[in-house]
């Protein structure tokens, strides 16, 4: 965890935003997937997918944590590479008007948490939790992530593999994430939200 943070940049165009994937994307990884980038440059891309709920409980893998997990209380696949690997992400309460990019405010974030975009954040899940239990939302578990080589999001965006929306705070902690790509969706002002419509079943178009 503490490599993955170390290695986050400053702010690019992307990061912050959601891909959300488009019917026609074929990897199974990502059907119907949304996922929230917390890192875009010239070296690569790296997020993790919101709607991927897992049977297993927050607290049957990391139990200090459980208590700040939101509904449902479960770990998240956030990607296919690094299963063996934990994210955090959470958002500060409040802090939803928090500029989208630089420059930061003036108010310190808490100890063990580092923003990434607007009020969402990575959560240092090796710090003490009673550290940010006062200041986090809902917290948000990942299994693995999600990652893109040099240029090869980019390939796929002009495939027209996802679409490219702004993030929401109530997105990483949506209650009903099995609906969050309909949900992103919809509330585009856009044709998109006539894609929200896409029957589960292409064959049915």
């Amino acid at each position: 965890m503490c490599g993955i943070m170390s290695a986050m940049t400053e702010v690019s165009s992307l990061t912050g935003r959601l891909l959300v994937a488009s019917p026609a994307l074929a990897d199974p990884n990502f059907d119907r997937a949304v996922v929230l980038l917390i890192d875009h440059d010239d070296e690569g891309s790296l997020g993790v997918v919101l709607n991927r709920p897992t049977p297993v409980g927050v607290g049957d893998i990391l139990l200090p944590w459980a208590g700040l997990a939101g509904d449902p209380g479960v770990v998240f696949q956030g990607g296919p590479v690094a299963l063996d690997s934990a994210l955090g992400v959470a958002v500060i309460p409040g802090d939803e008007g928090f500029p989208r990019s630089r420059p930061r405010s003036s108010r310190a974030d808490p100890v063990g948490f580092r923003r990434v975009y607007g009020a969402i954040g990575l959560v240092d899940l090796e710090a003490p939790p009673e550290l940010l239990a006062a200041a986090l939302g809902s917290l948000r578990i990942f299994a693995g992530y999600s990652g893109w080589g040099p240029g090869q999001l980019e390939e796929e965006l002009k495939t027209g593999a996802w679409y490219v929306v702004e993030s929401e705070p109530g997105d990483v902690s949506s209650p009903e994430p099995e609906s969050l790509w309909r949900a992103v969706l919809r509330r585009q002002r856009s044709k998109l939200a006539m894609i929200a419509t896409y029957p589960d079943d292409p064959s049915l178009n």
